[in-house]
Formats: structure tokens, C-alpha cells, sequence
């Protein structure tokens, strides 16, 4: 990702799309806050509309910008786990983001342990980042597989290794932690 990582960054801060490792498996990421973007990555994977993604952060302040104020335990949890391989889902009821949690009035976030995919998120801004297929089949493991299911759709194929296990995912609600993928 170092190597391409100037032109990687001009490309999603200007709308487009990528293909990439991640700090789990490979996945196809846009800025998060580019609804137009976010609904042509749904379509590319035929993901269910009303399935909401994964959102990568670099910080616990960007959480901020989609309208959450974590409480103190909900911090003390999140820094229990992140950064790290752990996707967290926290409520979101900000209607302004609604083409992100797709009604469900909730997102999850992880935050890498990967700097330069940090660093990227500090360039971009927060990247929505579903595994790398079309919705119902295996995710991608490298670019040649993901290039099977996207072709040239994607603005950017990035080269890399990634880890084979997506990430954890855990809900945090009033009634407490509820571990949705192990």
C-alpha cells in the first residue's frame, strides 16, 4: 500500500473506489462520507440495501463526525479492543447517515492496528470497507479473485497481503456486549 498510497489517497478523496487489503481481508473501500459512492459500492457486491458496513476509523474523535458520544465505559470498552481486528457496532441515530446504518440506526467501526492504513483514513477520512465480493460468495483473498468479481469497476486494485478471517464483531447496547461474529 506504500507504494501506491499518493494516488490511492487522490482517488478516494475524489470519489472513487478501491480494492484493497485491510487489517483483515481484502476489501472494497470508498470514503464513507460519499453517499454516491457508498450506494455504487452496494451495487457492485449486489449487497442487501438494507445491510449495513463496516466503517474503518484512525481515531475514537471520528466517531464524532456520524453523531456518537461514547460514553466512558462504552471508551474504556473500544480501547479494550482497538485498534485491533475487532468491528464494533455502537447506535447511530443521525438520519444524516442513514445510507450507512440502511435503518438500522446503528454502524460498526473498527479501528485498524495497521499505521499506514491508519494513515490512509487520515488522508481520506473514515473508509466503509466490506469484504471484497459480491454479497453470498467467498470473499476475495487476493486482487486476480476480487478482479473476478469487480473487473474494472474499481478505480484502484491495491497490492498486499491480508489476514484470512474477517473481523470480529461485537454490539454494545444497554443490555451489554452481544458478540454478533466470532
Amino acid at each position: 500500500m506504500k507504494k501506491n498510497f499518493k494516488k490511492l489517497v487522490k482517488i478516494l478523496n475524489n470519489g472513487g473506489i478501491a480494492v484493497m487489503p485491510t487489517d483483515t481481508i481484502h476489501g472494497i473501500v470508498c470514503r464513507a462520507q460519499d453517499r454516491k459512492t457508498v450506494e455504487k459500492i452496494y451495487s457492485l457486491k449486489k449487497r442487501n440495501p438494507t445491510k449495513a458496513t463496516i466503517i474503518l476509523i484512525d481515531s475514537l474523535d471520528r466517531l464524532k463526525l456520524f453523531g456518537i458520544q461514547p460514553t466512558n465505559e462504552i471508551l474504556e470498552t473500544l480501547s479494550h479492543y482497538w485498534p485491533g481486528p475487532v468491528s464494533i457496532i455502537l447506535d447511530c441515530h443521525d438520519e444524516a447517515y442513514s445510507y450507512l446504518h440502511r435503518g438500522t440506526n446503528s454502524l460498526a467501526f473498527r479501528l485498524p492496528y495497521d499505521k499506514t492504513l491508519q494513515e490512509l483514513i487520515k488522508s481520506t477520512g473514515p473508509l466503509v470497507a466490506p469484504s471484497a465480493n459480491i454479497e453470498g460468495m467467498s470473499p476475495a483473498k487476493n486482487n486476480e479473485e476480487a478482479y473476478k468479481y469487480f473487473g474494472d469497476s474499481i478505480d484502484i486494485y491495491v497490492d498486499g497481503p491480508s489476514a484470512e478471517k474477517a473481523s470480529k464483531i461485537i454490539k454494545i447496547s444497554k443490555d451489554g456486549l452481544e458478540v454478533i461474529r466470532p
